[in-house]
């Protein structure tokens, strides 16, 4: 029987082209996260890009924008809403869309019914983007609305969607402005669901309008 060779001879032949298996599981689990990444940032592009370009890099001669930015994001909280049906639906299911946001009571005043008109009016005026635009009424609690409301406002093409959401959790989600109230204003929520601006007290219609086609121009999400 031939002499066995010493193992530390076998392995400088093999020339370590067996590789070391933590080292390669470690490096396949760097690639996977790095895809994932590049992933998440492939689809946060589009908003990326809008807020950039409205809020950094201003379009010559440019004017500041009218909203105020809410600042950290808020993204929607995990809570249920009610809809138009009375059926529980996540508040998630609005994503996808800009939404033009007013919160009141059921029984909606005259300051109440006038954000009504304006938010639907603004979608409107968006031209071949409305549709991706989605005004939206939170009521805070159950009370039956004025059926003329519903009828103005709640109609099939352009309306505005009246739903449902618990007064509570629509104070957490919606900030009010220092010594003001969330229903004294209209907001503004980005197709992935975070809120993105507050529009001051008694807004100006021509304003709000002015600030959403400039975030349109400038992202194709939603």
């Amino acid at each position: 029987m031939p002499p066995q060779e010493p193992s530390a001879n076998r392995d400088a032949k093999s020339g370590g082209q067996q590789p070391d298996l933590s080292a390669r599981i470690d490096a396949r689990t760097r690639r996977g996260r790095l895809q994932m990444l590049a992933l998440l940032l492939v689809c946060a592009s589009p908003v990326i890009a809008s807020y950039l370009m409205y809020y950094v890099f201003k379009p010559t001669g440019g004017s500041t924008n009218y909203g105020a930015l809410v600042d950290p994001q808020r993204p929607m909280p995990a809570v249920q809403i009610a809809n138009e049906r009375a059926e529980s639906v996540p508040l998630s299911s609005l994503r996808g869309k800009w939404l033009l946001v007013t919160t009141d009571p059921s029984a909606c005043d005259e300051a109440c019914a006038k954000k009504l008109f304006m938010i639907r009016q603004i979608r409107a005026g968006q031209g071949q983007d409305r549709e991706r635009i989605v005004p939206v009424w939170l009521i805070q609690d159950t009370g039956t609305v004025d059926e003329r409301l519903s009828a103005a406002y709640n109609e099939p093409y352009a309306g505005v969607r009246f739903l449902r959401m618990d007064a509570g959790a629509v104070r957490q989600w919606l900030p009010a402005e220092a010594g003001a109230r969330a229903e004294d204003t209209i907001f503004l929520v980005d197709p992935l669901g975070n809120l993105m601006m507050r529009f001051p007290k008694d807004p100006d219609p021509a304003k709000i309008n002015g600030d959403l086609k400039k975030l349109l121009k400038y992202s194709r999400i939603g």
